[in-house]
């Protein structure tokens, strides 16, 4: 029973957060089924990632960011966007573009940010579940419900960047480049605040997650309201 409460701190949070996109979805909710998809996908992506962070041992480019903080912030910056960054979007990415393009409930702009937001969901949990023995419980909670919003948030660029392409015919590569350059420039820049000196570059850090919250918040009602007019129209 004890261990089973130890990952109540990744378990809740990945709950909440699955069920608040549900709700979110509900004019034409996705299958249930795809979405359990989905998540498993993000705990593929987190192997994924950690495979890519591997494959740069061998060039001495695997690096400790922690110790980075302290000693080079120069070195910090560049091993978090040029890192961080890409590995973790792209992998998140990858299995966006090769298994969930070919739903065929993907029908509605909507759809890629909700299916995106279950990848990161899968990807998040890994990763919480790997910080519970460094964190302490109120940490582990904390990070419990930052940590998935973070990874869907950052998602959410790409994935609606490829969206708009792919439903409206047209070739999704170039949107998916742009976006994914610019999630992982955003993820490594805040990764690098959170890192680098936490008191001072918090507020930074903070005041950009939320005003990427607001922009996905206003773009998935509009997207909402937009699949609402047109189910009516028809």
């Amino acid at each position: 029973m004890a261990q089973e409460l130890l990952i109540l701190p990744v378990v809740v949070p990945i709950v909440f957060w699955a069920a608040y996109h549900y709700h979110k979805d509900r004019h034409l909710p996705e299958p249930a089924g795809n979405l359990v998809l989905s998540f498993v996908l993000g705990l593929v992506a987190a192997a994924i990632s950690k495979g890519m962070y591997l494959s740069l041992e061998p060039f001495g480019l695997r690096l400790d960011a922690v110790a980075l903080a302290g000693e080079n912030s120069l070195a910090l910056l560049a091993y978090a966007v040029f890192a961080i960054g890409p590995i973790e979007e792209l992998a998140k990415m990858l299995p966006f573009l090769v298994v969930v393009l070919r739903f065929k409930a993907f029908d509605e702009p909507l759809d890629g940010i909700v299916y995106a937001s279950f990848i990161a969901l899968g990807y998040a949990a890994v990763e919480n579940y790997y910080y519970l023995e460094f964190l302490t419980a109120f940490e582990s909670a904390a990070r419990g419900f930052a940590g998935p919003v973070i990874h869907i948030l950052f998602a959410s660029i790409w994935a609606h960047w490829i969206t708009s392409a792919h439903l409206a015919g047209r070739p999704w590569w170039g949107p998916a480049l742009l976006g994914f350059l610019l999630a992982a420039f955003l993820h490594g820049l805040y990764d690098f605040m959170v890192l680098l000196e936490p008191v001072t570059a918090l507020p930074i850090a903070a005041a950009m997650i939320a005003g990427i919250w607001i922009w996905r918040l206003r773009l998935m009602h509009r997207l909402h309201e937009d699949a609402v007019r047109e189910t009516d129209g028809n």
